[in-house]
C-alpha cells in the first residue's frame, strides 16, 4: 500500500502545517493562538468540536484549493485526532462525490478518484477510503468550475469559459448540453461567469451566473449586482438579485445558493425569487453542500487586500472582521455557525466542498507521484473474453 501525504491535528483547536510536501503538526492547546507559519507553508486549525461533528455526522470532508492545485481530504481518527490528507491537483476545482468514487474538475481534465479498498479492508493502517486516480478525460483549458453527476451516471460540468453546461464526449473537448437563453453563441470568453449548478431528481435543476452579459468577460463589470439563478428547464430567470452568487443547492425541496458579494448564505423561493439570508460568512463564499441540516461552505481571502466593488467588504469593516479561508459549517434552521476549518499562510482562496459520507478517515494518492506508479490492484482471478480457455 502507498504511503500518504497526512498531517494530522487535534480536535480541540489542533494546527497542521501544509507545505509542499506536507508535514506533521504540533496541537494547540484549546483558544491558545497558533504560530505564526513559516513561509510558504500555510497552518490549519480546526474548531474544538469539529472532530465531534464528523463522528457524529458519520462523514468526512474534501475541499480544494484552486490557488495552489491541491485536493485536501479531512477525517478523523479513533484517538481523537483529525486527519488532514493533501495531493497536487493543477487547478483543483470542483468536487462531486458519487458511490464510491470521487470527481475532481481541474486544468484541462476531469478527473475520476475510484476508492481501491476492498470491503474490510484498510490502507496503510488507518485510512478506510483509498482514492486513487483512475481516469482524466481531458477537455482542455475550459474553466470547469461545479461538476455534478445525472441520474445515468454521466458527468455533468459547468464550463466557464464557454459559459454552458457540458458532459465528457470521447471524441470532442466536451459535448454541449445547455446554455442560458440570453448567450448568443458559444465562444471562449466567459460572457456571464456561468459558474454553480444545483442537481435535483438527477439532472441540472438551477445554474448560477454574475450576470446576464453576452460580450467577452462582460460580467466583471457587472460583480456588485445583477446576479442570476437560472431554471435550466425552463431558461427563466429565478433572480436577478445577487451578488456573485454561486453553488446553487435543491435539499429537501428548498433551493439554496451563496450570494457571495454580499457573504451570505440565502434561502430562494424557485417561484417568486424572494431571498432569505441565513448567515454571514466573513469570506468570499464558493462551494456548499449540504448535510443533515447543515450547509458546508468555503471561504476565501481576496486576492488584492479588499473585496473591490462588493458590499462584502464593508459589511467586514462594521463587524470589525478581517476574512477568512477555510471551511464554514453553519447550521441552516438557525444560522449559526457550529464547527470550522481555518487555513492561514501561503493558502488563502479554496474553491469546493464535498461530503463523503459512511467514510471516516479517506486518503488519496497524486497522479505523477511514486505512490501512484507503486499502486497497482487487480482481480486474483482470470476472466477470459472472447471464449479464450485458461490453463487448469
Amino acid at each position: 500500500m502507498a504511503k500518504s501525504n497526512a498531517a494530522s491535528t487535534k480536535g480541540s483547536a489542533g494546527q497542521a502545517e501544509t507545505p509542499a510536501p506536507p508535514q506533521r503538526g504540533a496541537a494547540t492547546a484549546p483558544g491558545a493562538e497558533p504560530p505564526a507559519p513559516a513561509p510558504g507553508t500555510s497552518q490549519i486549525t480546526v474548531s474544538r468540536g469539529f472532530n465531534a461533528w464528523l463522528a457524529a455526522n458519520r462523514t468526512s470532508l474534501a475541499f480544494s484549493s484552486y490557488q495552489t492545485g491541491q485536493l485536501f481530504l479531512v477525517g478523523r481518527h479513533p484517538n481523537g485526532t483529525v486527519s488532514f490528507n493533501q495531493q497536487n491537483f493543477n487547478r483543483a476545482m470542483g468536487l462531486s462525490w458519487s458511490g464510491s468514487r470521487l470527481y475532481l474538475g481541474a486544468l484541462s481534465q476531469v478527473w475520476r478518484l475510484e476508492n481501491m479498498l476492498k470491503p474490510g479492508e484498510v490502507g496503510n493502517e488507518v485510512f478506510d477510503a483509498v482514492l486513487v486516480p483512475r481516469n482524466a478525460q481531458t477537455t482542455g483549458d475550459v474553466d470547469v468550475h461545479e461538476v455534478g453527476i445525472d441520474a445515468e451516471g454521466r458527468v455533468i460540468f459547468v464550463n466557464t469559459k464557454y459559459s454552458c453546461l457540458c458532459t465528457l464526449d470521447l471524441t470532442d473537448s466536451f459535448r454541449p448540453i445547455w446554455k442560458p437563453p440570453f448567450i448568443s453563441k458559444l465562444a471562449p470568453e466567459d460572457r456571464c461567469h456561468l459558474n454553480g449548478m444545483a442537481m435535483a431528481g438527477g439532472r441540472p435543476a438551477f445554474v448560477t451566473a454574475v450576470s446576464r452579459s453576452d460580450v467577452v468577460t462582460g460580467w466583471r463589470e457587472r460583480r456588485h449586482q445583477g446576479g442570476v439563478i437560472i431554471e435550466v428547464a425552463t431558461g427563466r430567470i429565478v433572480t436577478d438579485q445577487l451578488s456573485m452568487p454561486h453553488s446553487p443547492r435543491v435539499m429537501g425541496g428548498r433551493l439554496y445558493a451563496l450570494d457571495s458579494g454580499r457573504g451570505q448564505i440565502i434561502e430562494v423561493d424557485p417561484k417568486t425569487g424572494e431571498k432569505r439570508d441565513i448567515a454571514f460568512c466573513p469570506g468570499f463564499l464558493r462551494g456548499m453542500s449540504i448535510h443533515n441540516g447543515d450547509a458546508i461552505v468555503t471561504v476565501s481571502k481576496p486576492r488584492d487586500g479588499t473585496f473591490k466593488h462588493l458590499s462584502l467588504d464593508a459589511e467586514l469593516q462594521s463587524r470589525d472582521a478581517e476574512p477568512w479561508c477555510g471551511v464554514l459549517i453553519v447550521n441552516l434552521a438557525s444560522g449559526d455557525l457550529v464547527e470550522w476549518v481555518r487555513l492561514d499562510g501561503h493558502i488563502t482562496e479554496l474553491f469546493d466542498v464535498a461530503v463523503i459520507p459512511g467514510v471516516a478517515c479517506p486518503m488519496s494518492i497524486g497522479p505523477d507521484t511514486p505512490e501512484m506508479r507503486s499502486t497497482i490492484t487487480f482481480a486474483p482471478e482470470v476472466r477470459p473474453l472472447y471464449g479464450l480457455a485458461t490453463a487448469a
